[in-house]
Formats: C-alpha cells, structure tokens, sequence
C-alpha cells in the first residue's frame, strides 16, 4: 500500500480514448482560454487606462479580473498539454502546486465578490458616506485582505490535505488536483481533519453568501423607493452584473461539490467541474460588459 512518501505523481483523470477527441478537447480548451484571456485582458486594460473608471467598483472589478485569469491559469494550460500529448501524469509536487493556486485564487475572488457586495451597499444605500467609507486607502486595504485570506486559506488547507498519507494509489478522478479528490486516495480515519476542515470553511462561506444576500436586500429596498427611472437604471446597470457573478460562482461551485451521489460519474464529474472553474473566469468579462455603459466606453476606446 503506497503512501504519501512514496507518491511521486498523480494520475489524472483522461478526457477520451481515441485521438481525435483528445484533440477536440485541446482545441475546445483553446478556445476557452483565449476567450477567457481576451475578456479579462481587455478590462484590466480598459480600468488602468482610463481615468474615469479608477473608482473602487472598477478597482475591485481589476481585481476581479486579475484573480480570473489566475484562476483559469491554474488548471487549464495543464489540462491542454495533457490532451496534446496524451499523457495523465502530474508530479506531486505539481499537484501540491495546483491545489494550493486553486484554493488562494478561489478563495480571494470570492472574498473580493464580498467586497463588491459591501461596495454596491454603500455607493445605493449611503451614498453621501462613499467617498469616506471606501477611499483609497480603504479600498487598498480590503483588497490586501481579500488576497491576504485566500493566502492563508490555501496554505492551511494544502498542508493539511498533503499531510494525510495516501492509501489507496494515485489515480485522481478529475482532470485536475483538487481537496475531495486527493482526499479519496487517503487513509479511511485520516481525511476525518481535513473533513472538518471543509465543513467549517462551509459554514463561513454560507455565512458570507448570507451577508452577499442581505445586502442586495437593502439595495433593492433603496432601488425600488427610488423616483426616477434613470436612478433606477444607474443602480441595476452595477448591481445586476454582480449579483450574476456572485450567482454563477456560487451555483456552480455548490454543485459541484454537494451534487447527489446518484447522478454522480466520472463524464458528469468532468462536466460540473469544468462549470466551476472554467464557467466564471471566461463568463465574468462579458457578464460585466453587457449593462455597463462605461466600460463599454472604455472598451470601445481602448479598441479604437
């Protein structure tokens, strides 16, 4: 019975059999990745090039989009070169690499998801107190945290998973390295830590999607006693885009991971997790570009 020790590389999961769609899955990957790369290369652009758009909403949103790219990074391009050369393996310490990049960007975007929340709280609700509650020293300084947490987050979580010893081999059932899978491969009572490890981060997320949705509350509150319609739009046109984000993120992350076990396989396992961690980065650029006048401007100046 192998155990961590003498675990060099991970097998991961392969996308086909045949070679033709091993090939459409790397151009398929492709494509998703330039999209994604394209998207979110053009908002960072868009926001450190035009001085109109150096406000904390677009500052998190630069944020936003840096953390995207980071995300996709992680796991696609391996993916890519996995199906162009037909090969599943991954040294472990690559997977140790992958899981905690995984985990820090996943974790610090969700916590800049919750600053764009409080941000949107402030700008409808007190808007006579925005420049005081979200300077630029405050705004600096929850993006520090937000980055700060999902360090700290990973580091916890990737040294406690890789701490467990593997007893059951080192075939992963996803096409790549994350917590629930390499928790499989250990020994029967030794995930149990890690096991409540991951409730609680569970609770605290649930709980920050508690404070997400009690501000949308508020905003739509103020939004709806509003008199005029060009209120009105000006509120939802920087609310709904982020209330989709936040939704995309987090349905797909939910599902993900507390799916039924009975409509659970290997192809479906596949499918949900490229939703997660595919989904968002590619779909987040063109989610906040569609109701955003300004930074349609921006884009369209940039492009000209």
């Amino acid at each position: 019975m192998p155990n961590s020790s003498s675990v060099s590389e991970f097998l991961l999961l392969p996308f086909a059999d045949t070679r033709e769609l091993q090939l459409l899955h790397f151009a398929l990957f492709l494509g998703i990745y330039l999209a994604a790369l394209l998207g979110n290369g053009l908002i960072l652009s868009a926001i450190a090039c035009h001085h109109r758009l150096h406000t904390p909403m677009y500052f998190f949103l630069l944020n936003l989009a840096l953390l995207d790219l980071d995300c996709i990074s992680t796991t696609l391009p391996k993916a890519m070169a996995k199906a162009l050369l037909d090969t599943r393996a991954i040294s472990y310490q690559g997977c140790v690499a992958q899981v905690f990049f995984l985990v820090f960007f996943f974790s610090s975007e969700y916590s800049i998801l919750i600053t764009m929340a409080y941000d949107r709280y402030v700008a409808v609700c007190k808007p006579l107190h925005y420049g005081s509650l979200l300077g630029s020293r405050a705004c600096a300084q929850m993006a520090a945290a937000a980055w700060a947490s999902g360090f700290l987050y990973a580091v916890l979580h990737t040294a406690n998973t890789f701490s467990l010893p593997l007893c059951r081999g080192n075939a992963v059932d996803q096409y790549f390295c994350e917590i629930p899978q390499i928790l499989k491969l250990s020994c029967s009572d030794a995930y149990l830590r890690e096991g409540r490890l991951l409730i609680f981060s569970a609770c605290l997320t649930t709980v920050c999607f508690v404070f997400i949705v009690v501000s949308y509350v508020h905003i739509f509150r103020v939004v709806l006693r509003m008199p005029s319609d060009q209120g009105w739009h000006k509120a939802f046109s920087t609310c709904l885009p982020h209330l989709a984000v936040v939704s995309l993120f987090v349905s797909t992350v939910i599902f993900a991971h507390l799916k039924p076990p009975l409509i659970s396989s290997a192809s479906i396992d596949l499918v949900v997790s490229g939703l997660y961690s595919l989904a968002p980065p590619a779909l987040n650029p063109l989610i906040y570009s569609m109701r955003n006048q300004e930074l349609k401007d921006a884009l369209r100046k940039l492009m000209h």
